[in-house]
């Protein structure tokens, strides 16, 4: 069993390299449309519209629309494949997963009084899937730096006597106290050194802080893995009421389970004749859990007998988030027949802290064709330079990343559109949307396009579902710093759902 140790506030900020990062950030901070069937294959443009599950979590006054107790479950298939790019040389990785998308159910109470101007009230109960981690992402290509840098980089002005084991101290023990004192960038160097990956400039002197590369060569065949797993879900609790035939207002209180766990994997072969270092594995862990609350308002306006407008507005999502790492490290060394395998056996548990996702505004537009279709357009806008993290409100911890989300980070702007065309008991359905980049730089992850299509079948009191929806987004990330070549990623995801559904009138 693996040890745990605890890193401490004050160390946190060494150690983001590691933990907490900007990635996360976005990644917690947006959501897909894959709830029900109907919702995915209509691109998710509801905000005016209301009568689905899943419209509930976007706008509160969706509920109020239903005329009767409604309730509906809906699982789906999310394809993910990725094409990367390493220094021209060109891997492919995917993922497919199985998944319960929403669950939940509204009730209708109808007013008994005809003269009352307060039609009905209702309450929902509702779950959905806001985002599926489940991915795989494979890099293989030839390099002339080693991973031997990133060690150098993170050594630099730690002391060697930090990094030297003690008599009768194990590897454990020095990386468990570099953990409390230090964090994670000295975990990191004590790695390297001990795996013989740099060397210290003055090795007789116990307070040298300048580290030099112990690895020669300038041909490098390199392998990177990127596991990930995991979902975000959504809990929504719905009020919602219908004043007279034409205005609709609701409430939400949500609260959110994040699971989060990633796997990554690199390797290294050096292609120098009679190399010190042949070979190098590094594998690090991450896994983040936690829980937030946000809450919602949100109104529907018939105008005329055709048109609808919806607006809503979702508060800052606050999350309490902690996260566990482990590392280890192989070295393979022909020209001195030495094999080293560094494994501390300890989970890094940092504090938890807490996360202020951005509010989002949304407003859609409807028009209605009778009993025939309909077709719906929404816009929505979140600002990702808003999010910031902290402990107890504190950031003080946090000062230097929350700076790189102010700046790195910006507003961002969601069109969706959608369509249905009724024909005695079947529904039609397609949809299309555009998601704009989080990031200032949009080569770190580009805008996200997508289009959806579908069909429902009512047979009596129930309905059957089925939704498909593709979408295609470009994106590059550095594996680790100090290496000279980053990876460039397109996805193309792939996402098939079922509901199966009641209306009891």
């Amino acid at each position: 069993m693996k040890n745990k140790i605890l890193i401490l506030a004050a160390c946190i900020a060494v150690s983001l390299s590691s933990a907490q990062n900007i990635s996360d950030i976005v990644r917690y901070t947006t959501d897909e449309p894959i709830g029900t069937a109907r919702y995915l294959a209509m691109g998710g443009a509801f905000t005016a519209l209301g009568g689905d599950l899943t419209s509930i979590g976007i706008n509160p006054a969706g509920s109020a629309v239903f005329l009767s107790n409604s309730g509906s479950v809906s699982t789906g298939v999310l394809d993910r494949s990725n094409e990367s790019n390493y220094n021209n040389s060109i891997a492919n990785g995917s993922d497919t997963d199985v998944s319960l998308n929403q669950a939940g159910a509204v009730f209708v109470f109808n007013s008994y009084n005809e003269n009352s101007p307060w039609k009905k009230f209702t309450i929902g109960l509702n779950y959905d899937n806001t985002n599926n981690y489940d991915d795989f992402i494979v890099a293989d290509g030839t390099t002339s730096t080693s991973i031997s840098n990133f060690f150098l980089g993170q050594s630099q002005g730690i002391p060697l006597n930090l990094l030297q084991l003690q008599s009768g101290e194990t590897i454990a023990d020095l990386y468990t106290f570099l953990g409390e004192t230090e964090g994670v960038a000295a975990q990191n160097a004590f790695l390297g050194f001990q795996g013989f990956l740099i060397n210290p400039l003055d090795p007789n002197d116990p307070d040298n802080t300048t580290y030099v590369n112990a690895v020669n060569g300038n041909s490098f065949d390199q392998n990177y893995t990127e596991q990930t797993e995991g979902f975000s879900g959504k809990y929504t609790l719905n009020f919602a009421t219908q004043y007279t035939d034409n205005f609709f207002f609701g409430v939400n209180l949500n609260t959110y389970t994040i699971e989060y766990r990633e796997r990554r994997v690199f390797r290294e072969n050096n292609n120098a004749t009679n190399s010190n270092i042949d070979f190098v594995r590094f594998e690090e862990n991450l896994f983040s859990f936690g829980n937030g609350f946000s809450a919602q308002i949100g109104g529907i306006a018939k105008i005329k007998n055709n048109i609808r407008l919806g607006l809503s507005y979702e508060t800052p999502t606050w999350y309490n988030i902690s996260e566990e790492t482990t590392q280890n490290l192989i070295t393979v060394s022909g020209l001195e027949e030495r094999d080293v395998f560094i494994d501390p056996n300890v989970i890094n548990v940092f504090q938890r802290y807490e996360l202020k996702t951005p509010g989002k505004l949304q407003a859609g537009l409807a028009y209605v064709f009778g009993k025939k279709g309909l077709i719906s357009l929404d816009y929505s806008i979140k600002d990702y330079s808003n999010s910031r993290l902290e402990i107890f409100d504190d950031r003080t911890p946090f000062q230097s990343l929350n700076t790189e989300i102010a700046n790195i980070l910006t507003t961002a702007s969601t069109i969706k559109v959608g369509g249905e065309y009724r024909y005695k008991d079947f529904s039609f359905r397609a949809g299309a949307r555009l998601e704009e980049s989080p990031y200032e730089d949009e080569d770190i992850l580009d805008d996200l396009k997508g289009f959806s299509l579908g069909l429902g079948y009512v047979f009596g009191n129930y309905f059957l579902d089925l939704g498909y929806s593709y979408a295609q987004q470009s994106s590059s990330q550095t594996i680790f710093s100090g290496l000279s070549n980053g990876i460039t990623t397109d996805t193309n995801r792939n996402n098939v759902i079922l509901s199966l559904g009641f209306n009891l009138y």
